[in-house]
């Protein structure tokens, strides 16, 4: 018999009648009528028993049935030979068979009508034979074709804390609460040290959810249900690699329309390709850096490791957002209030004055010669009045002019009456402010049941561990607050004429890169001002074209397999007269032959020598997994040294241009630093429109652009160096080659 035939427990939402097949294929998954385990054994400790087990310590709310053509019982009930000898129509399949069995029972799980499947299997694209990717090729066009909403492979299973579901190998215990919490992740292993972690927080996580390969839904499906469940608060992910820009983008959309922050915990920047190497924007941005100029606008907050991922998720399930970033705090400690002053400051964030209502009260209350600050130690005058403590802190949370109220104290380990009161009154207190109220314990320190059990009791309150973790979650919280609830989709604001240049340059690039000369008639072409010049094949004729320009012009040899100019000597500068000219016409041309390998010369360069304010970087590279983003920063000979940079997602408007500038030093030194006078902005954020349409436009077919210098003035900004780099397979691609 199968181990229990009761229905479902009716539940409490349902995605709606439009929904995408994808969310109503998770609900399934998450949400079954039963299950179904394909490959039961009871050998000791294999995945199966595990996975059945928890299946029963949790009292999953379905049907069980195993499957094995070679037993008739196992784990003392009824083993099926297989789906065509259920006693119901299979629903949820765990698939635990070898990989080259996996995929026919993927196509006979769909016939036979089930819903939803996870493949607990491994043996597929994590291994790099001939057989394993073809079987993960195979597994792929099977779940395309039968529908079906898969985890997997190589997985190990799900948790739906609301169903009681756990098709998880954890033996660890789990607390079957519908947490506010929903994990999902490539990483199985990483993903149940999250769900532990937080449990051991008394943190409730109502679903977690291994991704494995991926070979059928990927995290941000996962993103997208959760965003529509109800009792989801926080979505917490773990990602090894974005593989669908817009699939992601879009959830993390979904996301933030609802309210709902994403966590997110990133592996670290891949090697950058040959030709993302050819520019200096290419190496600049490397993938944690495009994510974070992509997913940040989204809402997503990045965190850079398990540690400050339970901070930041403890941060935000018990935190209202704040409506602004003016902060209070409440100290017995003098030393404590000044750890808290530099940490908070450290990142960004000062404590402002009281407001002068609760300067007063605080006054009367600390008694003559008290010092009222904020942080407020209250430490002396609580010895000689304990109430102190408590009324300081009530004042802050009924202050409306105040956005977070933080208290340094930590749980107790033990019942301890004064300090358990304290904690309910203040959690009271919480549940009726429209503030966040955060403890904050300067130290991590451990938890025992009992605090466990308190911390449960406490829902309003925030309490975390570490100062520097606290104040790096306090702060994405307030810079999550300062987010459009809705992010608008920007679209290229290119002109036809613009994309018709960009589309006959591409069809007639041959080599790697573009010289300079069709770089900058690509980036006139998309409204960036360019400098003077024409290109010369004679001393004679660069003689010409500098007395056309006027003097003072720079020369410089143009050549699509020099990429880099002033590193061979191809830049000569201040010419102020037709010797001069002539005389850098012969010495570039000199240093050319002597290169090794022939690079072929196409002329030498005559154009205006710029007086400039500052030297700029501007610059677009296509990154591997989030797509065409844009750069800005301090240029010239030293970028790299400085990188002192900032990147968006490309394209980018106006607005955006100048929220970009304003993130780095540059864009402090443009809007008139110390007194200086100010330059022409305008010109900059032209030229980051132009880039961002350029690079948006032109999809796979360009790796990287890069305009440095990009020279600025109080009344002007002119590009005088670019180079583009091509992605060549795609430009080929693209013209029929």
């Amino acid at each position: 018999m199968e181990a229990q035939v009761t229905a479902a427990t009716p539940l409490p939402w349902s995605p709606a009648p439009d929904a995408s097949d994808v969310v109503k294929g998770i609900h399934a998954m998450l949400h079954p009528r039963n299950i179904v385990l394909v490959g039961a054994t009871d050998k000791p400790g294999n995945y199966a028993e595990r996975i059945w087990n928890n299946l029963i310590k949790y009292r999953f709310a379905g049907s069980l049935f195993p499957i094995n053509a070679k037993r008739e019982t196992i784990w003392g009930v009824t083993c099926y030979k297989d789906f065509s000898s259920l006693p119901e129509t299979p629903d949820h399949v765990l698939v635990l068979v070898p990989a080259r069995f996996a995929v026919q029972v993927i196509r006979d799980a769909a016939a036979a009508g089930a819903r939803s499947a996870t493949i607990v299997t491994s043996g597929f694209s994590e291994l790099q034979d001939e057989e394993s990717q073809k079987l993960a090729g195979e597994l792929q066009q099977a779940i395309r074709e039968t529908g079906l909403a898969v985890t997997g492979p190589n997985c190990l299973g799900n948790l739906s804390a609301g169903e009681k579901l756990f098709t998880n190998i954890d033996d660890r215990v789990v607390t079957m609460d519908q947490g506010a919490v929903a994990i999902a992740g490539q990483s199985g292993a990483i993903v149940m040290a999250i769900r532990q972690a937080l449990e051991d927080r008394g943190v409730g996580v109502g679903y977690m959810v291994t991704t494995g390969n991926e070979a059928g839904l990927e995290t941000p499906d996962l993103m997208r249900y959760f965003a529509e469940d109800p009792s989801i608060r926080v979505i917490v992910v773990y990602l090894e690699g974005v593989r669908n820009t817009r699939a992601f983008r879009d959830a993390c959309k979904a996301a933030r329309a609802a309210s709902k922050p994403v966590i997110a915990l990133k592996l670290g920047a891949s090697e950058g390709g040959r030709a993302a190497a050819m520019a200096h924007t290419g190496a600049l941005a490397g993938s944690i850096e495009t994510f974070d100029a992509v997913a940040t606008r989204e809402g997503v907050i990045r965190v850079r490791g398990l540690d400050e991922l339970i901070e930041t998720t403890e941060c935000f399930v018990h935190s209202t957002v704040p409506k602004g970033n003016r902060l209070a705090a409440v100290t017995l400690s003098g030393g404590k209030r000044g750890l808290l002053i530099d940490a908070f400051h450290a990142a960004g964030v000062d404590f402002a004055p009281l407001s002068p209502h609760v300067s007063g009260e605080l006054a009367k209350m600390l008694g003559p010669g008290s010092i009222v600050g904020n942080p407020l130690d209250a430490g002396f005058a609580a010895v000689v009045d304990p109430s102190v403590y408590m009324r300081s802190i009530k004042l802050m949370i009924d202050d409306p002019d105040i956005d977070i109220v933080i208290i340094d104290a930590e749980l107790p380990k033990a019942p301890h009456e004064l300090r358990e009161r304290n904690l309910r009154i203040v959690n009271e207190m919480a549940s009726r402010a429209a503030k966040p109220v955060i403890y904050i314990s300067a130290m991590s320190i451990g938890f025992t049941e009992f605090t466990k059990t308190l911390r449960k009791s406490l829902p309003h309150i925030a309490v975390m561990q570490g100062l520097d973790r606290a104040v790096t979650a306090i702060k994405s919280l307030l810079d999550y607050a300062k987010l459009a609830k809705e992010v608008p989709d920007v679209v290229a604001s290119s002109k036809p004429a613009a994309r018709s240049v960009l589309e006959k340059t591409l069809k007639a690039a041959t080599g790697a890169a573009l010289d300079e000369v069709a770089s900058k008639k690509l980036l006139k072409a998309y409204g960036i001002p360019i400098s003077k010049e024409g290109i010369a094949q004679t001393p004679a004729e660069a003689v010409k074209i500098a007395k056309q320009i006027g003097f003072p012009v720079v020369a410089k040899v143009v050549s699509a397999e020099i990429l880099h100019k002033s590193d061979i000597g191809g830049v000569v500068l201040n010419l102020n007269s037709a010797t001069e000219v002539k005389q850098a016409f012969n010495d570039i041309t000199a240093r050319v032959k002597k290169l090794k390998g022939k690079p072929r010369l196409d002329g030498i360069l005559i154009a205006q020598q710029v007086k400039a304010d500052l030297e700029l970087v501007v610059g677009a590279s296509l990154d591997a997994e989030m797509g065409p983003v844009v750069l800005f920063g301090t240029g010239g000979i030293d970028i790299e040294l400085m990188k002192d940079v900032a990147l968006a997602g490309a394209p980018l408007d106006a607005a955006e241009a100048r929220q970009l500038i304003g993130r780095t030093k540059a864009g402090i030194k443009m809007r008139g630093y110390r007194g200086k006078p100010k330059l022409d902005e305008a010109s900059a954020m032209k030229a980051l429109v132009g880039l961002s349409n350029l690079i948006a436009d032109a999809g796979d077919r360009i790796a990287s652009i890069d305009v440095n210098p990009f020279l600025i003035n109080t009344s002007t900004g002119v590009a005088v160096d670019a180079l583009i780099v091509l992605n060549n397979a795609a430009a080929r691609r693209a013209a029929g080659h």
